[in-house]
């Protein structure tokens, strides 16, 4: 959405902030910002927020009471220590009231009846919201979190539940496992699966290999969604399948290139939110470090909002490997799409600084055969580490983890580097 359309709710936020929020107190102080004669100029010389800012100045980012704060909820960790996030009742209202929207894009209705295979508690907001959502919207739902994949067909064959909410990569897991148990699939009660966490789709919005294989077995409806803990937003498709959709009654948003200037449209650039309607700790102008492409045309459902296509990369996982820059997303959708599982991508450094990549899989992955098509896909190969499966399956669903853990960053992390190197 073009800011002047929003420049009253910018503006407003702005007010809130600074009367509330003892940060951006001094931000707006130390930078002679102007709210009361708010324009989109001036809002662009506010400065970025960062996650480093989110860490350092935690509490000074609250904008209520300390008895006012509700929940408590914590960002994934995974590109550095998790960030605590607080929220008031309002602002699970808001949740709630941004998932039953979200839902609502994919064709949800009350009459619909939702399986969340994600966790609800550790502190992940999602579950949270999804739960809220639902409830929001008046569906059902099964409560069954990522249980065993045993435990999932159970719950689908009793419950009857027309959606699943899932991360991606497990549905191929649970196709296998329907075969195994003599399950018709295509004949259950799941109509629509809203994809969590990973990309089903590239960044021309079509379909990537994951996308492709879960639905040339199953018959169902994948939607993608894009979201963080900081926006409290989420990104969702629509039916028409054609990027996800900001609710820009909640947030605004910026996709901006390495000067911080807009990207045109189609183009990749790093986006950055402003939450609209936040209580308890509001973020303006905050550098998600999410690489994704920008699309402003209307969508062909009629809406005029902005889309973003998939995450392509976090900017802090770029990886520059003997002269070509990769981000693990990339190598995640070739490893799909050579029917490479488990794994997990290592990010590493050798001791003159120099980025490495390796590849941890199973003894049984034709070794040859990958570093061959890697190259041909990447011009580059990398280290590949064979490990048995029940260790790389212990490392991708670690009894600590909020969502699978597909790559690890051992450059500036010592834990992770022994975590890795002690396999």
């Amino acid at each position: 959405m073009q800011i002047e359309t929003v420049i009253d709710k910018l503006r407003k936020t702005l007010h809130y902030a600074n009367n509330n929020s003892a940060y951006y107190k001094k931000v707006f102080a130390s930078n002679s910002i102007s709210i009361s004669d708010l324009t989109s100029e001036e809002f662009r010389r506010i400065p970025f927020t960062h996650k480093k800012d989110l860490s350092l100045y935690n509490k000074e980012f609250l904008a209520v009471e300390d008895s006012d704060i509700f929940d408590i909820t914590t960002t994934s960790g995974t590109t550095g220590e998790p960030v605590s996030f607080y929220l008031t009742r309002l602002d699970v209202d808001r949740l709630a009231t941004n998932e039953a929207g979200s839902l609502k894009l994919t064709g949800a209705t009350s009459q619909d009846r939702f399986q969340l295979m994600t966790t609800m508690n550790k502190q992940f907001m999602a579950g949270l919201a999804y739960y809220e959502g639902i409830k929001k919207l008046g569906a059902g739902i099964i409560r069954v979190g990522p249980g065993s994949i045993k435990s999932q067909w159970e719950s689908i064959l009793k419950y009857q539940p027309t959606y699943l909410i899932a991360i991606p990569s497990f549905i191929p897991a649970l196709i296998e496992e329907a075969k195994k148990l003599k399950i018709d699939y295509n004949s259950s009660s799941v109509k629509a699966i809203v994809c969590v966490g990973e990309p089903i789709r590239n960044s021309e919005l079509q379909q990537n290999p994951l996308h492709t294989k879960i639905t040339d077995e199953w018959d169902v409806k994948l939607y993608s969604t894009y979201a963080s803990t900081e926006m409290s937003t989420a990104f969702t498709e629509c039916s028409a399948q054609n990027g996800c959709h900001e609710q820009s009654e909640l947030i605004y948003t910026e996709v901006v290139d390495e000067e911080g200037n807009p990207v045109q449209e189609g183009e990749s650039g790093e986006v950055v939110i402003t939450t609209l309607g936040v209580e308890a700790m509001p973020l303006i102008r905050y550098k998600t470090g999410d690489i994704c492409h920008a699309f402003r045309e209307i969508c062909k459902c009629k809406r005029p909002s902005l889309r973003l296509g998939p995450v392509i990369g976090r900017k802090d996982h770029r990886i520059k490997y003997k002269g070509t820059t990769l981000y693990p997303r990339a190598i995640q959708n070739f490893l799909s799409q050579e029917n490479v599982w488990p794994y997990v991508i290592a990010i590493n450094a050798d001791d003159e600084g120099n980025d490495l990549i390796e590849l941890i899989c199973s003894a049984k992955t034709d070794k040859s055969k990958l570093l061959d098509s890697f190259q041909n896909n990447f011009s580059v190969t990398p280290q590949i580490k064979e490990v048995a499966i029940d260790k790389i399956n212990r490392l991708i669903y670690g009894k600590n983890l909020r969502k699978p853990q597909l790559v690890i960053d051992t450059r500036s992390n010592e834990q992770a580097k022994n975590l890795v190197s002690s396999l």
